[in-house]
């Protein structure tokens, strides 16, 4: 279960079904969005991390005392640290995804039918996008990142070992986003750490 020890990023608890839920209601507002409006809430992103490097750093602690404790090796244990240069080196790479081509509406392909038709192949979103990985804090920043940049909606599921790391990544990005006008449920984190 859920350790506590920071408070939910969305209030009560969720299940993946009404995360998935407001994923979807997301998506009217995010087929909307330009490359500019996407640039700007990975921009926000990137200044509200290195912004609140400290409540990061606290949360992660957390993380790192509890794997301590239950043996995790010190491989793993570097892999869940994060600090200032961490903490700035996503920031950066948030930065990075913001300067990258808009990937939607490219034209892949078009060709005109004999009665006129004009087919065209066009990169679209894909709509919401759910990942899981293991205890590698940066794997939130970057993924949510990337899904934003091409359209989407993510909900992510990151291991156990890094809960309090993730809850305030995921909470500082979707303040971000709201702080700029933008849907912040477009980013979510899945807070339970059962298998089930």
């Amino acid at each position: 279960p859920w350790l506590g020890l920071l408070p939910l990023p969305y209030g009560d608890f969720m299940t993946v079904t009404e995360q998935g839920k407001r994923a979807r209601a997301t998506l009217a507002f995010m087929s909307q969005v330009d490359s500019e409006q996407k640039n700007k809430a990975l921009n926000a992103i990137a200044n509200m991390l290195e912004k609140n490097s400290d409540r990061i750093i606290k949360a992660n602690a957390i993380d790192l005392e509890q794997g301590r404790n239950n043996g995790l090796s010190e491989g793993l244990l570097d892999r869940l640290m994060l600090n200032e240069e961490r903490i700035k080196a996503m920031a950066d790479g948030v930065r990075q995804v913001a300067g990258l081509a808009d990937p939607c509406g490219k034209i892949l392909s078009e060709y005109k039918k004999d009665n006129g038709l004009l087919i065209k192949k066009i990169t679209v979103p894909i709509g919401v996008i759910g990942i899981i990985f293991e205890a590698r804090p940066n794997v939130t920043v970057d993924a949510a990142a990337l899904c934003l940049k091409s359209g989407n909606s993510v909900i992510l599921r990151g291991g156990k070992e890094a809960i309090n790391s993730n809850s305030a990544l995921s909470e500082i990005m979707r303040s971000a986003l709201d702080e700029v006008g933008f849907v912040k449920d477009a980013i979510q984190l899945v807070t339970d750490t059962t298998r089930q």
